[in-house]
């Protein structure tokens, strides 16, 4: 395992877009093992009119190198990537605690079936699954997940 960076966690600003974006593509796909047919201009988009309305946005940051990125409100996660090749560092750990510091006492998120590893992440910060779905857009099966503040933790 690579050596952890040191991270800051910022909130978004506006000249971060072009890279966020691209970077969120790359994890998404990389963690899916699938390709978004969607233009990287919709989904800039997308993010600009769905996903920063209804969040706090997040970055971390190693100097000027964006790592990663979280969208929360206090009760959910709508959105946590780490750019491949930055994953297992701490990077992804560091933008959840920042979300369970800001939540309500307790959140929920959605990841996808198929996606081992952030099912794997989410339960070592002591998220339980709740309960098993299907998501329309990507013709997916996802899980949802539950943390409460005064849940006990997982070892």
């Amino acid at each position: 395992m690579a050596a952890s960076p040191q991270v800051e966690i910022v909130a978004y600003s506006e000249p971060w877009l072009g890279e966020l974006v691209p970077m969120w593509r790359s994890s998404f796909e990389t963690a899916l093992g699938i390709t978004d047919p969607h233009p990287l201009q919709e989904q800039m988009e997308y993010f600009l009119r769905s996903v920063l309305p209804q969040n706090k946005v997040q970055l971390a940051l190693s100097g000027q190198q964006l790592l990663g990125f979280i969208a929360a409100s206090s009760e959910s996660v709508s959105q946590l990537y780490v750019r491949p090749g930055c994953q297992r560092r701490g990077v992804g750990s560091r933008l959840l605690q920042w979300a369970k510091q800001n939540s309500s006492g307790s959140l929920w998120l959605y990841t996808f079936k198929k996606n081992l590893a952030a099912q794997a992440f989410y339960e070592s910060h002591g998220f339980a699954a709740v309960q098993h779905g299907f998501e329309p857009t990507w013709q997916l099966e996802d899980i949802k997940y539950f943390w409460s503040a005064g849940a006990k933790s997982a070892p």
